[in-house]
């Protein structure tokens, strides 16, 4: 019989799922499930939504007795770790993984299982990450950069092709979101915008659970990627950091049109009141101008820098600027820039600027000259099951 793997559709993150045991062990079983039906039975439709963001009001406005009582204590456990709407994804992974058990009279109590997931046991959390695709995913990602969600969509829908029973794209999309949820929650995977990337305690906690496995060599092909990265990330800061400065203006002009800026026009290096670069930006349904100062250099730019292009805004008829650096900004600079009743300023430093460089693909080309065979197992799962049917 195949042994499937992402088993959990609605996936929470390991926190909820503590905050749920902390808070149903020694309850009633039919009670948690009475109250997870009475939410559910509020559901809504598109048509006519129902606010679920604030459990302090609803629960009181929506609940009552034994299942108010259940989902407030499930809301006040970890400091609101887990809004009780979300307790069905919660109780749907503790039964996958047999985390509780009932005893004679209808009663919940944590299993061993339970118990060792509480404490945080490294074993039992790299088997569930095991089962669940979360090694898988932090294999994708450490082979990259920097990914969006749909970069990864399609080597995630082969892996759920192989091992899952998700077939729906909707189904996938669903599954890959849920789980790059948990990890950014652990600090194995960091979110800046629309782009993931896996942190140095994700990498070493792959590093930890790749040997549970069987062995693979895509260990070592990885690790090999991910030196390569690193020094053509290296050699793209030396190139930022020594090429002409009007060369540099051009590049952030490039980098505004590839981030979908429009009308972006590199200014004369006269005449134009400290901006380096112009565009516009579509902000919901209104389109905005924003002007952008760039500093080559190495040292930290200081506050005086913020209010020389906030004051030059109203030449170019601007609500906002963005000031990029290769280098740092002083400690005031953030909260000069985000002053209240004045114009905002967006800080962009080095560490910033190589990131939106390399998420947009500008400066970098992305090689996909590496393949990857893996042998497709369920086709040879059907192939049996075909075999046996004929006899």
């Amino acid at each position: 019989m195949k042994h499937y793997k992402v088993i959990t559709p609605l996936f929470p993150t390991y926190a909820q799922v503590r905050a749920m045991l902390k808070a149903v062990d020694g309850l009633q079983l039919k009670s948690v499930r009475n109250m997870i039906t009475a939410v559910h039975e509020q559901a809504g439709t598109p048509q006519n939504p129902v606010d679920w963001s604030e459990p302090d009001s609803w629960i009181k406005e929506r609940l009552k007795g034994e299942d108010a009582e259940i989902a407030q204590r499930i809301w006040d456990t970890d400091e609101h770790v887990l809004n009780p709407r979300h307790s069905y994804g919660c109780y749907m992974f503790i039964n996958n993984f047999d985390f509780m058990e009932t005893d004679d009279g209808g009663l919940w109590h944590l299993t061993d299982k339970g118990n060792l997931f509480l404490a945080a046991d490294e074993s039992t959390i790299r088997l569930l990450d095991d089962e669940e695709g979360i090694l898988q995913l932090l294999e994708l990602l450490a082979s990259r950069e920097q990914s969006k969600r749909a970069d990864l969509l399609p080597e995630w829908q082969a892996f759920l092709h192989q091992h899952s029973k998700f077939a729906s794209l909707s189904s996938i999309k669903t599954t890959l979101h849920a789980r790059l949820y948990n990890l950014v929650d652990r600090g194995l995977v960091s979110r800046e915008g629309m782009s993931y990337q896996i942190t140095d305690s994700g990498r070493s906690w792959l590093s930890k659970a790749l040997p549970l496995r069987e062995e693979d060599p895509r260990k070592e092909l990885l690790g090999a990627i991910k030196r390569y990265n690193l020094k053509q990330k290296e050699s793209l800061r030396e190139h930022i950091c020594t090429m002409n400065p009007y060369k540099f203006e051009q590049l952030v002009g490039q980098l505004l049109e590839a981030m979908g800026y429009e009308q972006v026009e590199v200014t004369k290096a006269s005449g134009d009141k400290g901006v380096d670069v112009v565009g516009k930006v579509q902000v919901g349904i209104t389109t905005v101008t924003e002007v952008v100062q760039v500093k080559r250099m190495q040292n930290s730019v200081h506050r005086p820098l913020i209010d020389q292009l906030r004051g030059a805004l109203p030449y170019h008829k601007a609500i906002r600027g963005t000031l990029i650096t290769t280098g740092k900004f002083a400690a005031k600079c953030a909260e000069a820039a985000l002053y209240p009743g004045a114009a905002p300023i967006t800080l962009i430093d080095g560490d910033r600027l190589l990131e939106l460089l390399i998420e947009n693909n500008v400066g970098i080309r992305r090689s996909h000259a590496v393949e990857l065979l893996d042998v497709d197992l369920q086709l040879f799962d059907e192939l049996d099951m075909d075999s046996d049917a004929v006899v």
